[in-house]
């Protein structure tokens, strides 16, 4: 089987309470989600703040459960039995996005990385320091003897980060989930932890979901990206053509809010401009059409997530040429 994951029509509402405790409204966090990573792949989730994204990981990971949908990890569907919780948590690792909240700085490195096999019972008190020793080779913390008895604050950012990852690589998983991995970064480092990642998918042919707003690193990382927009995938396929060659407005948006290094194009024209979103109600037709400068009629009307071709899919009647 090529797919290591496989996510359908996967679905998570929250509601929202007024300060009286009562329902004030639905937010559809993640809506009828559907996508597959590859072994070996690097799956890019990428939308603003508020998307989905993070969301749709914990409920890969069951930290939370979906109200609809099914997800499969290597073949298997993952629910809430046991077994099946400790093969989804065994084999799919997790890195979060700010390297000073994730680990406990009370911690020395040796105690944070071994965590999880201690957790799972990996091994006794010797084999567990020799794979911590192992993990911090990998992530290039040297040496790692005199590391491994350090505390957090002794180290920089970006050091922190990698231990971060020496704690998902001890596990030997089959898929990470790095939801921004780099975004708390210095500009400086972030290509460092991004290089790192992709040596260790190649090492190990490790699965990477990478979740992001920036579509910068995403390009540079990334292989498939599905971009996500208040809940709903509007356009998913190859990162390349899909950041060469956005059909949906809001992928173009994205490419406009891009950082320019180059002084010259600071004040090019951005292919689309967004509206501010107006007082309605968001999940009506396309959800973007309050922002969109395309939106017309039809727009009133939720579009399907349609093939075009190329292993290319978009949600919209105004796709871009």
């Amino acid at each position: 089987m090529d797919e290591i994951l496989i996510v359908e029509n996967l679905q998570k509402y929250f509601i929202k309470t007024n300060w009286l405790g009562k329902q004030s409204s639905l937010v559809k966090a993640v809506d009828g989600i559907s996508f597959s990573v590859r072994r070996g792949e690097i799956f890019v989730l990428a939308g603003e703040s508020g998307s989905g994204k993070s969301t749709i990981a914990k409920l890969i990971l069951k930290s939370i459960d979906s109200d609809a949908g099914k997800i499969t990890f290597d073949g298997a569907e993952i629910s809430n039995k046991k077994e099946s919780l400790k093969r989804i948590r065994m084999g799919c690792q997790m890195v979060y996005q700010d390297p000073y909240d994730s680990i406990n700085p009370r911690m020395k490195v040796k105690d944070i990385v071994s965590e999880p096999i201690e957790i799972h019972k990996i091994g006794n008190a010797k084999q567990r320091e020799d794979l911590v020793r192992e993990a911090l080779h990998e992530v290039r913390l040297e040496p790692a003897d005199e590391i491994m008895e350090k505390y957090p604050g002794a180290l920089s950012g970006g050091q922190r980060q990698r231990v971060v990852l020496a704690r998902a690589l001890v596990m030997k998983p089959k898929m990470i989930i790095a939801d921004e991995p780099v975004s708390m970064l210095d500009v400086s480092v972030r290509a460092e932890i991004l290089e790192l990642m992709e040596n260790l998918r190649q090492k190990y042919n490790i699965s990477f979901v990478y979740i992001t707003h920036d579509l910068a690193t995403a390009k540079y990382f990334g292989h498939a990206i599905a971009i996500i927009y208040l809940g709903k995938i509007v356009e998913m396929g190859p990162i390349n053509d899909i950041l060469l060659h956005p059909k949906h407005p809001y992928t173009q948006a994205l490419l406009d809010a891009i950082s320019e290094p180059d002084p010259n194009n600071i004040y090019k024209e951005k292919i689309v401009r967004v509206r501010e979103p107006l007082d309605i109600d968001a999940y009506q037709g396309c959800r973007f059409q309050a922002r969109c400068p395309y939106a017309f009629e039809k727009c009133k009307i939720e579009p399907n997530l349609e093939d075009i071709g190329n292993n290319r899919k978009v949600a919209c009647f105004a796709k871009l040429d």
